[in-house]
């Protein structure tokens, strides 16, 4: 079995993979490395940057084409057949994402904006929903999480990794872009570089219209929306599934976990920052827990503005914080009448304090609740 290491915030630029807000996902817990694709995208990125009087003359033998979508369990918003035609002489973006990830859903505005902006121009988007957790297979579950964030673009289901293997990737979200021949140009791994992006995507459209003869105003001015700012320190994300716990658990009780068992937590005198605690009796899963017991709690020392689960089963939360309740300017936009009402297998805002501070969240829950991970912002 892999191991999946999440990162709420990786910062930098490594080379052309420019690095925001990502998650990894490692099958060791060894530092991923460049590939000698990714230097030549370096050089051939800065040449393209530096607006080359000849796009044409590019040697492109030093890139990757794009591989094939294989393993495919599903579409939506396209067929086999149409999502086949529809590629042929386009420039691909091509955005690996999955729909409970926070990192994910924040790229998600830019991406359809690049959908209507430049998809009559010779753009096409294609999503690849490569899932973390195994709700995320559901066909019916994606389809509802891609009409609720207007995704209009082409989706398919790689519920085996098995197209997300073929980039060689280890990351939600990662960005790779196609241009019209099929050699990939640009990738970017997680959050930001949007500006970047877009010009990338201006750039081989015009270099489309060349190829192909045709006349497409490409350069537009750039989609301009807020951005999401980073912390340079904040709670990182947090799992309640066992099969993430190897070598960092986080949760903060002395019974800790116990794969496939329903086991009875108490909260100890003493708490941690970056832990959580538990109370009462939790089923524990590979990738989350279950509360079984009549009542139940989580206690949680952080540091953030905005805290997330991922979360099912039909539930109400009462949530405090700092030992208080919820006023209407820390609520999350997930939270109603002073409750959460987890109903849907999906992620849930259920604080958004003004500025990042160090806070004590409880949640009160009762049986039937599954948790899978905390995520901040």
């Amino acid at each position: 079995m892999k191991t999946e290491i999440k990162t709420a915030v990786i910062m930098g630029i490594v080379l052309v993979v420019g690095i925001g807000g990502a998650s990894a996902y490692f099958s060791s817990l060894e530092e991923p490395k460049m590939s000698d694709t990714q230097n030549s995208l370096e050089n051939a990125q800065k040449q393209e940057a530096n607006h080359a009087p000849t796009v044409l003359t590019i040697d492109k033998s030093r890139f990757k084409k794009a591989p094939d979508l294989v393993g495919i369990a599903g579409y939506i918003n396209t067929s086999p057949e149409e999502l086949k035609a529809a590629m042929k002489d386009k420039v691909v973006l091509y955005d690996i994402w999955t729909y409970s990830c926070i990192n994910c859903i924040r790229t998600l505005p830019y991406i359809t904006a690049w959908n209507e902006k430049y998809a009559d121009k010779g753009l096409l988007i294609i999503g690849i929903h490569s899932p973390e957790f195994e709700f995320e297979k559901d066909i019916n579950n994606v389809k509802t999480a891609v009409e609720n964030y207007g995704i209009r673009y082409p989706v398919v289901l790689d519920n085996d990794m098995k197209t997300w293997k073929a980039f060689e990737n280890r990351y939600w979200p990662r960005k790779y872009i196609a241009d019209s021949e099929g050699y990939i140009r640009y990738d970017h791994i997680g959050e930001g570089g949007y500006a970047e992006t877009e010009k990338i995507i201006q750039q081989l459209l015009e270099e489309r219209s060349q190829l192909l003869g045709v006349n497409v105003a490409a350069a537009q001015p750039l989609v301009d929306l807020e951005e999401h700012k980073f912390l340079m320190s904040q709670t990182p994300e947090l799992y309640f599934g066992y099969k993430f716990a190897f070598g960092r658990s986080q949760l903060g009780n002395s019974e800790g976990f116990k794969p496939d068992q329903i086991v009875t937590y108490s909260i100890p005198d003493n708490l941690q920052e970056d832990y959580f605690y538990l109370e009462g009796q939790w089923q524990n899963f590979d990738d989350r827990m279950k509360l079984v017991s009549e009542n139940g709690k989580i206690v949680l020392p952080y540091f953030a503005k905005s805290v997330n689960i991922v979360a099912a089963g039909q539930s109400e939360l009462q949530i405090l914080l700092d030992d208080n309740p919820i006023t209407p300017d820390d609520a999350g936009t997930d939270m109603q009448d002073g409750l959460v009402h987890v109903s849907d297998e999906r992620l849930y805002n259920i604080i958004s304090t003004k500025e990042a501070a160090s806070h004590t969240l409880t949640i009160m829950a009762k049986p039937g609740f599954e948790i899978y991970t905390f995520t901040f912002g």
